[in-house]
Parts: C-alpha cells; structure tokens; sequence
C-alpha cells in the first residue's frame, strides 16, 4: 500500500512539474500574451469617436508585432503609407515600459521620438497602463505641446479576440483595435 502512495505522488509531482506554468505577475503574463503574437501582422481600426482622430480612421492601420526577445517586443504601427511609428515594450526591474519610437524612411529620428512611459502598478494579464514619464514630459514641454504631459497609453492583450491601443488624458481619448482572429500578410 506504501508503494501505491509513493508511486501516485509521483505521477501527481511529475505531472505538475511537466505542466506549463502560467506566470504568477500580472505583468509577465501580459508580456507572455504579446510575446506569442510575435511574427504576426493584424489589421485595427479606430473604435472611439474623437474628431480628432478622423485622419487615422480613413487610414489602414497595421500593426506587426516582431523584434521580439526575453525582454523587448518592437511592434510597427503603419497608418496608411505613414510607416514611422514603433510601439516598444520593454521589461525593466519593477515592471514594463511602453516607448513611442518615430522614425522616417530613412531611418531618422523624426518629431518626438521615444516618448511614453513606465506601469505604475501591476495592471492585469490583459491590460497594463503606462503614465507618461519625465522625459517625456520634458520633452513634450521643450516642444509646447504640453497637453500631453498627462498621457496615459495603454495595451491590451486578449488572446484569439483583439489587441487594443490606447491614448488618454483629460478630453482626449484614442482607441485603436487590431483584430487578432484574423492575420494578415505583412
């Protein structure tokens, strides 16, 4: 009977060993989530009603979620022809950073370029925030566009549905969702 018991723990401990293991932090799961996405191109549109916003509605928007390693997902945002944007994440000590690389063309940096900032608190497997940080704000400033020193960007991630984008601060709200249920060619 002894020998049962010893033989059952040990199909109970190997089965638990073998089985992957979802990621404890909110912020590694959603890290996790994009990471599996890595490879992919998705199509998105516009879903707020801001006129502001009216110039990105009539445009395809793209997102290709690539460059990806242990620690950093680089995603290309094309609006239309308009190929400059690069979402990246980077996994830091105490949580993940969203920045906002602008290049044109050729490769140059063009208007404000690697601006957003860092989670604030542990967010969700499915949505993390990112407040705009110093250097942004500095930034922003030196440029007089000082709306945006109160920025809050944010991701979602929710696997086999939608990928969201999202800009907000007081009066101005963006939302960009990328249909994952249907992958496009690049």
């Amino acid at each position: 009977m002894k020998t049962l018991s010893l033989i059952a723990s040990a199909l109970v401990l190997s089965a638990c060993a073998s089985a992957p293991q979802a990621p404890s932090d909110p912020q590694d799961a959603f890290f996790q989530r994009l990471s599996a996405l890595c490879g992919q191109t998705f199509e998105g549109r516009v879903t707020t009603d801001d006129p502001a916003d009216d110039d990105f509605r009539a445009q395809r928007l793209v997102m290709q979620v690539r460059d990806c390693s242990d620690d950093e997902i680089g995603i290309p945002f094309a609006v239309g022809e308009d190929r400059s944007r690069r979402w990246v994440i980077t996994r830091t000590e105490v949580g993940l950073r969203l920045k906002h690389d602008h290049r044109d063309e050729n490769g140059e940096i063009h208007g404000y370029h690697m601006y957003g900032g860092d989670t604030a608190g542990p967010g969700t497997a499915e949505r993390q925030e990112f407040p705009v940080d110093q250097d942004s704000i500095d930034q922003f400033n030196a440029a007089g566009a000082t709306v945006s020193t109160t920025n809050v960007w944010a991701m979602e991630v929710r696997p086999g549905d939608a990928f969201v984008y999202e800009l907000s601060r007081p009066n101005r709200l963006l939302r960009v969702e990328f249909d994952l249920t249907r992958p496009v060619e690049s």
